[in-house]
């Protein structure tokens, strides 16, 4: 069995820090909210001591049989959807199979992101290879990535120090639209939500990748030094350095692929069995991971009330179907076990949430409510979050929920 290496390892420490007991709050459904006091260690003490084995084989295994459906998807549809003769059956046809070659993708992508948390196998040359091979293709920066995620995961739900998914504050959300109080606001329209939305699903990683959008701010930095391909960005450390250098050789690289690809394939096979899965991919990935850190129910804490064992609770599992257990490797259905030890292989996954559970009780999360719905919903919901006592939820201006106090 594989040595038991946690995310406490990495975790900040908290010996004298006094965290609030019983601290309490409203959601944004207006229900009371009580953080969590239970221990990391309680945490990982319950959790079968196997499914903290990694297997290198299996870990194989589920990449290349990504890749066998990829082909003989792309086999079928080379064969057969050109012999279709109307027009627009065939431009369905071909949506379709963009469509299933973006979600084979995205799994592809989960695993590149195991091997960022080394949930892959024993051997970081492994892990740290196949990573940067697989995230390279679908144009991330493996290893600028996974060191900002890193980060994320070592202060999550910390407003003063999480990576992605920061939200506003009342007063940042107030600057940003030039006002100086809530009362001065009219509701926001659910068209410009949905213009927001729009922006988000289709922009929005590449725009964390370039201008780490949604990340922490670092005052007196011009914009566009923060970013994940600059090795001297202030999200990385010093150590990092060349590492953020590999990480670009992989994108240079997979650029010279894409050229060489349209040069002997034709644009048509580029962009269909690539560049558009490639769009999708980078959709799925922001619309799963904003629906896992954010929800009405969700909360974030000043750094003052915060600890690894309440920030890896505010997260959420939700249920995606046949899509996410059998292709999307069971990252939506089993986050918050992730964020608790990310070193856990998600084929151990399912068994360590039910473990999990005895301990969290009812500070655990799940919705199995249709995500496009849930995605409608925080977005209207959740606009920007509010202090009470170093614990903040969310709150909007849309008259939902609890009304924000307007100081």
């Amino acid at each position: 069995m594989s040595s038991v290496t946690t995310e406490t390892v990495t975790a900040p420490p908290t010996s004298g820090k006094k965290l609030t007991p019983d601290l309490t709050a409203i959601d944004t459904y207006g229900n009371v909210f009580k953080a969590p006091d239970y221990t990391i260690s309680q945490i990982l003490s319950v959790i079968p001591k196997h499914c903290f084995e990694r297997k290198w084989h299996m870990g194989l295994y589920y990449v290349f049989r990504d890749i066998f459906w990829c082909v003989v998807f792309g086999y079928l549809s080379k064969t057969y959807i050109p012999l279709v003769s109307n027009y627009y059956v065939r431009g369905l046809l071909w949506a379709i199979y963009t469509n299933i070659i973006g979600c084979f993708y995205v799994g592809m992508w989960i695993l590149a992101h195991e091997c960022g948390h080394r949930a892959f196998s024993d051997y970081e040359w492994l892990d740290s290879t196949v990573g940067w091979v697989l995230h390279s293709y679908l144009y991330v920066p493996f290893f600028s990535w996974k060191f900002s995620h890193r980060k994320h995961h070592k202060y999550t739900g910390n407003l003063q120090k999480d990576m992605v998914f920061v939200p506003k504050t009342k007063e940042k959300f107030l600057s940003n639209r030039g006002v100086a109080k809530l009362k001065e606001l009219t509701e926001e329209t659910p068209i410009v939500t949905l213009y927001g939305l729009i922006l988000q699903q289709i922009f929005g990683f590449q725009m964390y990748l370039v201008s780490d959008v949604t990340g922490q701010p670092y005052p007196g930095v011009p914009k566009w030094k923060i970013n994940h391909y600059n090795p001297s960005a202030p999200i990385f450390d010093k150590k990092d350095y060349w590492y953020v250098v590999l990480s670009d050789i992989g994108i240079i690289a997979q650029t010279i692929i894409v050229y060489l690809w349209k040069q002997n394939f034709g644009l048509w096979s580029v962009v269909i069995d690539w560049f558009i899965p490639y769009l999708l991919v980078h959709h799925w990935i922001v619309f799963l991971t904003y629906l896992q850190h954010t929800d009405p129910t969700m909360p974030h804490y000043e750094d003052n009330e915060w600890n690894f064992a309440r920030g890896a609770a505010a997260t959420i599992d939700r249920e995606f179907g046949f899509i996410g257990q059998h292709i999307f490797h069971d990252i939506i259905e089993t986050h918050v076990l992730h964020h608790y030890c990310s070193r856990i292989p998600f084929y151990n996954a399912r068994e360590a949430t039910v473990a999990i559970k005895k301990v969290m009780g009812q500070h655990y999360r799940h919705s199995d409510e249709n995500m496009w719905i849930s995605l409608w919903k925080t977005a209207r919901y959740c606009q920007f979050v509010e202090n009470d006592k170093g614990l903040h939820m969310y709150r909007n201006i849309n008259g939902l929920g609890p009304k924000p106090i307007d100081d």
